[in-house]
């Protein structure tokens, strides 16, 4: 093997264990404590309450028992937020994988 091909092959799995070790972008371990679905409030409040922050909504799911929402700041930044099912407090939101805000007390 050629001395190029070793520095070739050196670099390429240096760069792949670096790629491998990044962190997830989206938390999907996050937990809200919804309690029974009967409780809670509507997808339709959901949204009214992620429009209330000034967000242009992209989508809102179910993740485990909380609300998650996708949508664009009024600066255009993607991110990922997630509401108590049932008060529509506003718990946690990332921004391309980082933490940018958690509400004072929340740990789930």
């Amino acid at each position: 093997m050629n001395k190029r091909l070793k520095t070739f092959i050196t670099i390429l799995a240096g760069v792949t264990g670096i790629s491998v070790a990044q962190p997830a972008l989206a938390d999907g371990d996050v937990v809200c404590g919804g309690g029974p679905r009967e409780n809670w409030s509507s997808l339709r409040e959901v949204r009214r309450a992620a429009w209330l922050e000034r967000w242009e909504i992209i989508d809102v799911r179910i993740e485990g028992d909380c609300y998650e929402v996708y949508a664009r700041t009024e600066q255009g930044h993607a991110i990922e937020a997630f509401f108590h099912p049932v008060t529509l407090e506003k718990l946690v939101v990332f921004r391309r994988g980082r933490e940018i805000f958690r509400r004072q007390g929340f740990t789930g």
